[in-house]
């Protein structure tokens, strides 16, 4: 498995995103993501779902350390001491003392970043995660928090598909050295439709959606593509061993329009783009 180095994490470039999978569906999918080779399980308190992820790693029978596991704090329990139990009740859930990756999940623009990101370096400091990062931040919310933050920042994990103009966060992320960890990277449905991507796919026997994974880990970027379908596992799992050509590349990226952001809830910031 390709990995994406940022400030001392090494973060493997296909994970499994588990938004919206529940119950026993999501065990089932996240066991069957690591036997098929994934080491990247990405969730949330939000999600719902960190003690069913926590049961579908043991059921995996893959040692702890071998699979990196990424959970986040809910934007209303940023305040220190909140902040704090949040992370506690995630670990309890999952049933691991710590995870690999603690993301602030959005902003909250009532709680001081110096007091959010300094309870995720607190987390950082306690052991209770190797690493920290942040989730929707726009450019100047990476600036401030790259400004208040103790800690290496590793990621942002942020919405980027084909059909997104993210450049503006990408360039302000590369400044500072933190890796994109895509989430969204299929647009929910949208892009294994696509002709573009999969006359391009099609050319090295491929499907658009493979298309669209290639393009963004080219770039660099982690991907975390969610399936409650167990055969798409391995097709998104298979995106190393073909290159996409500049022309293609510049093609993809010429996909990008107005409306193509799908993810933006009213507590989202004001965006880049």
């Amino acid at each position: 498995m390709q990995s994406v180095s940022a400030k001392g994490a090494s973060i493997p470039a296909v994970g499994l995103g588990t938004l919206f999978l529940k119950d026993a569906v999501c065990t089932e999918i996240v066991t069957a993501a690591v036997k098929a080779g994934y080491r990247h399980i990405d969730t949330a308190q939000m999600y719902g779902n960190e003690a069913e992820v926590g049961q579908g790693l043991r059921v995996s029978g893959v040692k702890r350390e071998d699979v990196f596991i990424t959970t986040k704090v809910w934007w209303n329990k940023l305040m220190p001491g909140e902040f704090e139990r949040s992370v506690e009740e995630s670990l309890g859930k999952l049933g691991v003392p710590s995870v690999d990756l603690l993301l602030i999940h959005w902003n909250n623009p009532q709680v001081p970043l110096k007091d959010s990101v300094g309870a995720l370096c607190k987390a950082k400091r306690a052991g209770l995660t190797r690493h920290i990062g942040v989730a929707n931040f726009t450019v100047p919310l990476i600036d401030e928090a790259v400004s208040v933050t103790s800690e290496p920042l590793v990621t942002n994990q942020i919405e980027v598909h084909p059909y997104l103009d993210q450049s503006k966060i990408a360039a302000a992320c590369a400044r500072h050295g933190i890796s994109i960890t895509a989430y969204c990277p299929l647009a929910r449905g949208k892009i294994p439709g696509d002709e573009t991507l999969m006359r391009i796919g099609k050319a090295h026997g491929r499907s658009a959606s493979q298309a669209a994974l290639r393009w963004l880990i080219q770039q660099g970027m982690i991907v975390i593509p969610r399936t409650s379908k167990p055969e798409r596992l391995r097709e998104n799992l298979a995106v190393f061993d073909f290159t996409l050509s500049p022309a293609e590349m510049n093609e993809i990226g010429k996909l990008k329009r107005p409306d193509g952001r799908l993810v933006s809830p009213p507590h989202a910031p004001k965006w880049d783009n």
